[in-house]
């Protein structure tokens, strides 16, 4: 079923690749209900927390099962970072209810269904000229790296007056524990251990819980309990009905929703693609399943109780590990599942102890670099602003904009329009329109 031999790997590479891309995104576990809770009033927040966990791990597993099944890549998904804080600021700063919210999710994901099915993800996937391609791949790595370093705590927030972050103290713990995680990550890479990711991040968590960094339970029976209740979030989404007031900002939502979800997807598949060399002749093969696979998540991630599910960059840190077919996936998904009978450890996790395997991911992925085109202006300056603007505003959107844009501006004033497409034309013109005129910008 997911070709082994012909992707040069084997089933016990497939399940160390599963088991290393969940130990570098089950962090969303946590942090997903943490900020959807946000949403709900202060009463609520509690229930709150155990549907929404239950909620990530369901469409977690059901997106990262589909993107096996249907496009046999080893690309897991889960609710996207970003999304969860807008979907959290259409509820508080737009006065738009969370489930009305959810909604607007849903609407979002089912629009990315009908485009999906048309080919048009999979056109803009094509349409991507190779030089933008490499620095998204790149761009995401900077940005694996920078939150690996923040959970690490070597970057800290830079008080006034200065610069907005600086080096934090090498005199931490925390640090210190990350700094020896990623030493004995190298290491274990660069005698070509397998898994070294996995391998690292548990000997990481071990000398955490011995520096009290990680608490641990007392007895192993603390750590597993019975899944809590989702009814608080399942199919709670509503539409606002005749509220004519409530449509105008609910259609800006829908389509910030559908925007988002559109750039973060086609940059990650592109981004984890290039490094796990899935494209083919600058094309991604069997682009609509994995697109598909994305949209269906994401509407039934709406109807249980959780925010836009997307693709996941954390899928490179499974790729490095040997990952080459969706069998890692079935891995993944199972994680999920079986995550949801450890509500009470997942409640307990330190995100010290992953830091290291993200940065060392970001540093692998720095290799796409190579294959931009450095001399020529009109691709060096979209390139570097892809890339930079990914990293330095910590989002794919933000970065593939500004790349389009100044993409498709350099080649028309320096004469050569004809080399870009006519789509990079049309998305460059729609991220102006967005930057100038949206609202909620």
């Amino acid at each position: 079923m997911f070709k082994l031999k012909e992707n040069k790997t084997n089933v016990h590479t497939e399940i160390i690749a599963g088991l290393t891309t969940f130990a570098t995104m089950s962090y969303i576990i946590v942090v997903q209900p943490l900020i959807l809770q946000g949403a709900f009033p202060e009463d609520e927040r509690e229930a709150a927390f155990g549907a929404i966990m239950m909620a990530t791990c369901i469409a977690s597993a059901l997106g990262t099962l589909l993107m096996g099944f249907l496009a046999n890549y080893p690309i897991a998904l889960a609710p996207a970072m970003g999304h969860n804080v807008f979907f959290v600021y259409v509820v508080n700063a737009l006065g738009i209810p969370w489930y009305y919210a959810l909604g607007g999710v849903a609407v979002s994901g089912t629009i990315f269904i009908l485009v999906s099915v048309f080919d048009l993800r999979e056109r803009i996937v094509r349409a991507v000229p190779t030089g933008l391609r490499n620095a998204i791949a790149a761009g995401i790595g900077l940005l694996i790296a920078l939150l690996g370093f923040e959970w690490a705590r070597l970057v800290v927030e830079s008080p006034p007056p200065g610069t907005l972050i600086k080096l934090g103290s090498l005199h931490e713990k925390t640090v210190l524990l990350a700094l020896g995680g990623l030493a004995i990550m190298t290491f274990l890479m660069v005698i070509k251990v397998r898994g070294a990711i996995l391998v690292g991040i548990i000997i990481t968590a071990i000398l955490g819980a011995a520096l009290d960094i990680t608490p641990v339970p007392p007895e192993a029976k603390d750590i597993i309990g019975v899944p809590p209740s989702i009814a608080p979030t399942f199919l709670k989404l509503r539409l606002p009905g005749l509220d004519w007031g409530m449509w105008r900002n609910f259609i800006a939502v829908i389509f910030v929703f559908f925007f988002l979800d559109l750039f973060d997807t086609v940059g990650t598949l592109i981004g984890v693609s290039e490094r796990g060399g899935f494209m083919r002749d600058g094309e991604l093969p069997r682009a609509k399943q994995a697109l598909l696979s994305d949209a269906i998540a994401t509407v039934a991630g709406a109807g249980l109780g959780t925010s836009t599910v997307t693709s996941y960059i954390e899928s490179t840190s499974g790729i490095t590990a040997g990952g080459r077919t969706g069998l890692a996936n079935m891995v993944t998904a199972g994680l999920f599942v079986l995550a949801m009978f450890f509500y009470p450890f997942f409640k307990m996790i330190n995100s010290v102890a992953v830091s290291p395997a993200l940065i060392l991911v970001g540093a692998l992925m720095m290799t796409s670099l190579k294959n931009i085109a450095w001399d020529d202006m009109t691709e060096a300056i979209p390139c570097f602003l892809t890339l930079t603007m990914m990293a330095f505003t910590f989002s794919i959107t933000e970065g593939i904009s500004f790349g389009f844009i100044s993409y498709a501006f350099v080649k028309l004033v320096s004469g050569r329009g004809r080399e870009v497409s006519p789509i990079v034309y049309v998305f460059s013109a729609l991220f102006v329109v967005f930057y100038v005129f949206h609202p909620l910008m």
